[in-house]
């Protein structure tokens, strides 16, 4: 895996290119009684992992309905606080127990509008709150897994009692793995210390990738002491991928709509800098206060557009994707707000593999990387 030189990050670029090969991941996203079909379907084009998020449907349901896919199967992210890690810990079990093992957790914190105001929940020193999640859904595991007494107390949340009523009993691939949405340096500095896991942020660049979130990432593992091999890093990217130009207008007008959006946000604010379009932040956070979106939109110019969208046809992207994240990240994760074809998505999957081994099975595939 990727460790250290000097304190520079070093990925897996200089290994035998049949181990560089990345996993891809796709959104699964369809109305309740369509997920099955679209689960079956984005296995079929071949993706080694299957992901929701917390849009307009549940986390964590549509996951069961593809628990029989063969692919890895991740919440990112499923919002932690307006959850406690008991409700947190006994979904990620059942989960694991129905997929056999394929299953990771992954968490975010949102931001206080949305779990205060949208949630009705409690927003207040997320870093600190997140590490006792984790901590928490832990102590829970360990009690399951290895009848350890449960006696987690945090400032933030407390777990001290558990009867063998409300005991799943172990499972045999181990508690699930818990992985962490991370944008700043922060929640970085916690993912690095004791997630199982990091979700890179999807708004981000080929620049601000190399030179901000990667160095972050491993001067946060050498601060705690752990190898790369201890953290699995998804990397993720707005795509536009089509394989006609009606079809790529209407793709890549989404992934600007979507820049937009990340871009009247404070918190992303250092992905425009990093490319010196910072200046933008301000008009595009008033137009959104008065939701004109569209306006929003046609501020993204075709060179930020090009600088953070993985853009074109299957082969064009699979070659942008490749040179962002080569071998600095285990699998990613494909953003796809213009909606992509099953056919593309199949012959982008083919092409990300097309200088490696397309004979290995799923499962070795699945496994992780060395």
């Amino acid at each position: 895996m990727a460790g250290s030189e000097g304190g520079r990050w070093v990925g897996r670029r200089n290994r035998a290119i049949y181990d560089l090969a990345v996993l891809i991941d796709a959104l699964l996203m369809a109305k309740p009684n369509e997920v099955a079909s679209r689960a079956e379907a984005l296995a079929a084009a071949g993706v080694d992992g299957i992901f929701t998020f917390e849009g307009p449907h549940d986390v964590f349901l549509p996951l069961i309905l593809a628990a029989d896919t063969g692919c890895h199967l991740y919440t990112n992210v499923a919002i932690a606080f307006p959850r406690s890690p008991m409700h947190l810990a006994h979904t990620a079990w059942d989960l694991a127990e129905l997929s056999d093992g394929r299953f990771s957790l992954g968490l975010g914190t949102q931001i206080k509008a949305h779990v205060e105001r949208r949630y009705g929940s409690t927003w207040s020193s997320p870093v600190g709150r997140m590490r006792e999640w984790v901590e928490a859904i832990r102590a829970i595991g360990r009690t399951w897994q290895n009848g350890e007494p449960l006696g987690y107390v945090g400032e933030h949340t407390s777990h001290t009692l558990m009867t063998p009523a409300f005991e799943p009993g172990p499972l045999p691939s181990g508690p699930p793995p818990i992985w962490l949405g991370a944008l700043g340096p922060a929640m970085t500095r916690l993912a690095t210390a004791v997630a199982d896991g990091m979700l890179v942020h999807p708004f981000t660049s080929d620049r601000h990738l190399a030179n901000v979130t990667l160095p972050r990432i491993q001067a946060g593992l050498e601060a705690a002491g752990r190898p790369r091999s201890d953290l699995t890093v998804v990397g993720q990217a707005i795509v536009a991928c089509a394989t006609d130009p009606v079809a790529q207008a209407d793709a890549d007008t989404a992934a600007r709509w979507m820049i937009a959006f990340y871009g009247s946000t404070p918190a992303y604010v250092p992905v425009l800098e990093t490319e010196g379009r910072d200046h933008l932040h301000p008009e595009l956070r008033a137009l959104s206060r008065e939701g004109r979106w569209d306006e929003m939109a046609a501020l993204v110019d075709d060179d930020l557009l090009d600088a953070v969208v993985l853009r074109g046809d299957p082969a064009q992207v699979a070659s942008r994707l490749t040179a962002r994240f080569g071998g600095d990240v285990d699998r990613v994760a494909l953003s796809t707000p213009g909606g992509i074809t099953d056919d593309a998505l199949a012959a982008l999957v083919t092409e990300t593999r097309t200088p490696f081994d397309q004979t290995a099975p799923r499962g070795a595939r699945n496994a992780r990387p060395t």
